[in-house]
């Protein structure tokens, strides 16, 4: 495939951008979801009467596909992006440019670690160790990590967390430093609702005052108790917040 020979010092390397936003991912092109599972549904009808609002996406990857916050942001709305690989924050400059798209790997503190990189264009890039494991093809190369409260300095209203099998140890950081947004999306692979419920994520955002208000195939959604009142039927009617 021609992406296998595209590195950010080729002369190709901005058109084929260019190719990839416009054509591939058919920028132009009016979506009911552009979440990879149909997450940007529920949060998008959670705030369908919030017209302008700030979120944080963190291993953002792509500006369109598997997209968590773009429905938010043909509304109004702007916000965080953070990944480890240049190359999406390269696409996110492109065609997200009221956001302030960040280059950077998040931990739950500041070390020097390795990044496993599968290529430029692919969504397991990872610093954990771990999961990379699993992705053979991923070559390693040494960045500095950064904290959560690094990058994020401002009340925020949606928190979307995908960072390959390091998620609670960023939510706790979250938490740490006082960030309580309405409403967190967090991918959860390999879980039922039923699973969900008996896991370490939902105690720790239950224990901040969360509720497990929705699942997808890949992710769990939370939102802030005493939120619960914006949320839209018929999910209200689904929840158990005793």
């Amino acid at each position: 495939m021609i992406k296998k020979f595209i590195h950010r010092k080729s002369f190709f390397y901005k058109p084929y951008l260019y190719f990839r936003i416009y054509w591939l991912e058919k920028f132009f092109f009016k979506r009911k979801t552009y979440s990879q599972c149909g997450e940007d549904l529920f949060i998008n009808k959670f705030f369908k009467k919030t017209d302008k609002g700030v979120y944080v996406d963190v291993w953002a990857y792509n500006p369109i596909k598997y997209n968590n916050t773009f429905l938010l942001y043909k509304r109004g709305w702007t916000g965080i992006n953070i990944d480890l690989n240049q190359t999406s924050i390269d696409l996110f400059n492109l065609v997200r440019k009221k956001d302030h798209n960040v280059f950077a790997a998040i931990s739950y503190k500041r070390k020097l670690t390795k990044v496993f990189i599968e290529n430029i264009f692919s969504p397991l890039n990872t610093i954990n160790k771990k999961f990379s494991n699993k992705n053979s093809r991923n070559k390693a190369k040494y960045i500095m990590t950064k904290k959560f409260s690094d990058l994020v300095r401002k009340k925020i209203d949606f928190l979307n967390i995908d960072i390959e099998g390091m998620e609670i140890d960023i939510l706790k950081e979250v938490f740490r430093n006082k960030f309580y947004p309405w409403v967190i999306c967090i991918e959860e692979i390999g879980k039922t609702s039923e699973t969900v419920l008996q896991g370490d994520i939902y105690d720790l955002a239950k224990a901040n005052g969360y509720i497990f208000a929705s699942r997808t195939f890949l992710s769990s959604i939370y939102v802030k108790l005493d939120k619960i009142e914006l949320m839209p039927s018929p999910y209200l009617d689904e929840l158990n917040v005793n």
